[in-house]
């Protein structure tokens, strides 16, 4: 298993704790103290939780604004944080291809979710990539 992918899955923890307990304060440090986890995979975990919850009204709008006839808090509580982690990667971590995030999340999906998940995150994070890849691609063209 990818190192990022250990990184996601730890911030899916987090997060889920967050979700879970009300209390925003939730770090991987938190979660080291009571789990194994990987020291290397902590850095990029933490820098997605915190990242989300920054940009957290941005990642929920992108995802609301695609999930058709979902509202975000009748979402699976693993669904919805693996749609935050992926809708984060696409706005924001330009280095990684929108291919990979939504593979990613997919197979997260499968390892910590129902059957039907990988459809319905599928279905939601594809046109987000559209969109943001389509972002990229103008940015990209503008400048360079």
């Amino acid at each position: 298993m990818s190192l990022r992918r250990k990184s996601r899955e730890l911030a899916l923890q987090c997060l889920y704790q967050i979700d879970q307990s009300g209390n925003r304060e939730c770090a991987i440090d938190d979660l080291k103290v009571h789990f194994d986890v990987n020291v290397k995979a902590a850095s990029y975990a933490q820098e997605l939780v915190s990242g989300i919850q920054v940009h957290l009204s941005e990642v929920d709008g992108m995802i609301e604004k695609y999930a058709k006839n979902w509202r975000l808090n009748r979402m699976a509580v693993i669904d919805r944080n693996l749609l935050r982690i992926a809708t984060y990667e696409f706005l924001y971590k330009n280095d990684i291809p929108g291919s990979v995030i939504i593979d990613e999340a997919i197979e997260i999906a499968k390892r910590y979710s129902s059957d039907d998940a990988v459809s319905f995150i599928n279905g939601i994070l594809d046109p987000i990539c559209q969109v943001t890849e389509n972002k990229r691609q103008n940015v990209d063209g503008v400048t360079g």
